[in-house]
């Protein structure tokens, strides 16, 4: 068996530097909020490994059938994030930034290590998200995670606005109410789509619709954000105004965020940093 480790070095994003003042008064907003949020973290982890193995199925001279095998390991340093406060994951592709955010999504569980998120609702009574079940994890995704996709997961028969609304009709724990409506038409006219809430999706171009999936992923209101690249496909003006408006919703609703991206340009933005690099 080969094993090809991930490597992955962490770095704070305090010391990350931006000429722009009022980035800087953005940041230590985002300190203050999570100050102010209490000593708890709203998310923590110890060293999380995950592995995943391979199978190469390859003919030997001899015509022998051979099965050997390549393990993949990633392993991350620990984070803590406060409510309010922001991480941006950096990477190249297939270093293991959409594996980190399953990870505290609870979509794959680590072979070591552990994910504490404090929220209230199906995880309380749990010390970590690998001891509840199956449908207790769904639950917290349902009614704590916003997930951005990079593929989006957008569905082609709703029209834009029903998109944004998909979590409420997805999940019994969730209410569709005026309230939840009107979050959803604020969210769309903040991404620059307010006058497209009955188009259908397929009349979007790549860019609408990743602006309808970051829409979806903060209509709940969720205390935590996992964005996979939520700038990948926009220009360079509204991949500034994308991110702020994700770090500003974090800020503002106490909430933790954490975004995977290969666009340096937004890291500013964001109170911490992290890479992970790539096979050794």
């Amino acid at each position: 068996m080969r094993r090809v480790p991930f490597s992955l070095v962490t770095r704070d994003a305090h010391q990350l530097h931006t000429p722009d003042a009022s980035r800087d008064a953005s940041k230590d907003a985002s300190r203050n909020a999570a100050s102010d949020a209490g000593a708890r973290a709203l998310v923590q982890t110890t060293t999380l490994v995950f592995r995943r193995t391979n199978s190469l199925k390859n003919g030997l001279t001899d015509g022998l059938a051979n099965n050997p095998t390549t393990t993949f390991e990633l392993r991350v340093a620990p984070i803590e994030l406060a409510a309010g406060e922001s991480l941006a994951v950096r990477g190249p592709s297939g270093s293991g930034k959409s594996t980190l955010l399953a990870l505290l999504s609870g979509e794959l569980l680590p072979a070591e290590g552990a994910v504490r998120v404090a929220v209230r609702g199906p995880i309380e009574g749990a010390d970590t998200i690998s001891e509840l079940s199956p449908a207790a994890r769904r639950a917290y995704r349902a009614r704590s995670v916003g997930q951005v996709f990079q593929t989006f997961e957008l569905v082609a028969s709703l029209d834009v606005l029903e998109n944004v609304l998909l979590p409420f009709r997805l999940h019994s724990t969730l209410t569709l109410d005026a309230s939840a409506r009107t979050r959803a038409a604020e969210l769309l006219t903040r991404v620059g789509l307010g006058a497209k809430q009955r188009r259908t999706i397929d009349t979007l171009s790549h860019g609408e619709r990743q602006r309808v999936a970051i829409a979806r992923a903060l209509v709940t209101r969720p205390k935590l954000i996992l964005a996979d690249e939520p700038t990948g496909n926009l220009d360079p003006a509204l991949k500034q105004e994308i991110a702020t408006l994700l770090v500003d919703e974090a800020r503002e609703a106490g909430a933790a965020l954490v975004v995977a991206t290969h666009d340096e340009s937004i890291v500013p933005r964001f109170t911490r940093a992290m890479t992970i690099g790539g096979a050794a």
